[in-house]
């Protein structure tokens, strides 16, 4: 398939190119301007995915965890692996999914947050 028909069939089914292929619950980030996130992140399959327009700009001690309505440490994934691009996160053992409505990128160090993407149903 040539990359014009694979953007026009995209584009028919509404999806983004930067999100085609994509099969979970999707949410795009907010947060405070000074650290510069955005980007899509999306639960599917046990993952946290941060999808390829992720972006973080800069803060210390970044972590990847879910929450519901709110910040939740028992779903710690561990530190974000890059500032930009895509990278997964396996959901813990014993944490449903599906009972989290939020991807937070959370300062442990300062017990802050850093963004959060809401996900759709």
């Amino acid at each position: 398939m040539h990359r014009r028909t694979f953007l026009a069939t995209a584009a028919a089914l509404g999806a983004s190119p930067a999100l085609a292929g994509g099969h979970g619950r999707l949410g795009t980030f907010t947060g405070a301007a000074r650290y510069g996130i955005g980007g899509t992140a999306e639960i599917a399959d046990g993952r946290v995915n941060l999808l390829d327009d992720f972006v973080f700009g800069s803060a210390p001690d970044p972590k990847v965890a879910l929450g519901r309505d709110g910040y939740d440490p028992a779903t710690l994934m561990g530190p974000l692996k890059s500032t930009s691009g895509t990278s997964s996160y396996e959901i813990p053992a014993g944490i449903n999914p599906d009972e989290y409505n939020e991807v937070w990128i959370w300062c442990e160090r300062f017990n802050v947050p850093l963004g959060v993407a809401k996900l759709g149903s």
